[in-house]
């Protein structure tokens, strides 16, 4: 398997926009605190897209949502900084993360029906984003919020426009949410699984919208996902999260070709292939288990009791995350470190 070719960004990226250092976020529950995200970084820059990869419960979600102070009322930032051109948004007020979204970090969630207001007609909600952080009457925002919804090529713009959420198709729903978290033009766009509700058709369609717009605006991206399919085709890095932490990071061609991690290789072979005419048919290759809760990781790599290479050391001790190629990270204790 090998990554998709992207189009060449008009200009080369001139240092990260958003630059995650050393986060971890807690949560409250009733047997006490738990860390659901442990010591993750990552940058992204202007025009750059990063994935971030796993199954359902490895964190992906929850650390897109801390960003920009979004997590569940139980969780918080416990430690680690979010810096946003410079500025440390990780601790920011309520004030401040207001302002900051919409206007310089904006968010795709994954089902739209239940992210629109329900009661606020389609132009309106993308036209109020552009009233509060640009200042533009109530005609212009409704004209700029027309733009934008012929933007996202959105089927007869003008009258979708004045419809109600329920009124429109998944895919249609998905291009309101497109257009409103890209009306205000953001440094950074933030997509949680913006196509799961999706049927493939349409999915390829909002895939090819995003990576549109944002090169048309320059946006970073960063794309949560647990279709490696889609990390072929979109991304420039992956972060591959497995119980709340980082297990691997490189160039999606690096990933694609040289996998490092037993859990990414294990993802890989999970994914249906195109078989050839003719073909006996295969049965997908299964990763047996679960991803453990964050009360019940191991001593040693949390990946370890579903690992077919795990050792005695690796149920003992967590691995760190290090360099086992150039610019190619992985926690692994069976994976020899780079110059090792």
């Amino acid at each position: 398997m090998t990554a998709a070719a992207r189009p060449t960004p008009a200009a080369p990226p001139a240092g990260p926009v958003l630059s995650v250092e050393g986060l971890d976020v807690t949560i409250r529950t009733a047997s006490g605190p738990w860390l659901v995200v442990r010591d993750m970084a990552f940058d992204v820059a202007a025009g750059e897209t990063l994935c971030i990869v796993g199954e359902s419960g490895c964190g992906k979600s929850m650390t897109a949502l801390s960003l920009i102070g979004l997590q569940p009322e139980a969780a918080w930032v416990s430690r680690g900084r979010v810096r946003l051109a410079g500025e440390d948004i990780a601790q920011a007020s309520r004030q401040r993360l207001e302002d900051v979204r919409g206007q310089e970090v904006a968010m795709i969630f994954q089902e739209p029906l239940t992210s629109l207001n329900p009661v606020m007609r389609i132009g309106d909600q993308v036209a109020e984003g552009l009233r509060r952080h640009e200042g533009l009457s109530r005609r212009e925002a409704a004209a700029r919020a027309a733009q934008m919804l012929k933007a996202v090529r959105m089927p007869d713009a003008a009258m979708r426009a004045r419809q109600y959420p329920h009124q429109l198709s998944g895919g249609m729903r998905q291009r309101a949410m497109i257009a409103l978290a890209l009306a205000c033009q953001p440094r950074v766009l933030i997509a949680d699984e913006p196509t799961t509700a999706l049927d493939v058709t349409i999915q390829a369609e909002i895939l090819r919208l995003i990576a549109d717009m944002q090169r048309a605006m320059g946006t970073g991206l960063i794309l949560i996902t647990h279709d490696l399919g889609v990390v072929a085709e979109m991304a420039d890095k992956v972060v591959v999260m497995y119980a709340g932490a980082r297990v691997e990071e490189a160039t999606v061609e690096a990933l694609f070709d040289d996998p490092k991690h037993p859990y990414t290789r294990a993802l890989m072979a999970a994914m249906p292939h195109r078989r050839a005419e003719g073909a006996a048919r295969q049965d997908l290759a299964e990763i047996k288990g679960t991803v453990p809760r964050p009360e019940d990781l191991p001593a040693g790599c949390a990946f370890a009791p579903r690992c077919p290479l795990a050792t005695q050391r690796c149920h003992a001790e967590p691995p760190p995350l290090e360099t086992k190629a150039p610019g190619h990270t992985a926690a692994c204790w069976e994976v020899p470190r780079h110059g090792g």
